[in-house]
């Protein structure tokens, strides 16, 4: 899985804040391989890969979620990665 994301973005600190609270909660979550990367330091990646907002977490090439997260949609993703359901 990788996590675009820029550091100075309120809702990408949000989001990692929330994978934090996850990981705490449930320790398979840390289980999941997550690349982060910040977008202004990684741009051609960035670049590559078709979306407009952070966050935005991908799975491969396939989109997963784009824009404001809620700590419910991070933990659906998780769970659906862990099911193998994320394709």
């Amino acid at each position: 899985m990788k996590l675009f994301y820029l550091e100075n973005c309120p809702h990408c600190k949000r989001a990692r804040a929330w994978m934090e609270e996850l990981y705490q909660e449930n320790s398979a979550y840390r289980q999941i391989p997550i690349e982060m990367i910040e977008e202004s330091q990684q741009a051609e990646l960035a670049d590559s890969y078709d979306y407009y907002y952070v966050p935005c977490f991908f799975d491969g090439d396939q989109k997963l979620h784009e824009g404001v997260a809620s700590k419910e949609i991070i933990r659906s993703l998780f769970d659906n990665y862990l099911r193998g359901n994320s394709k």
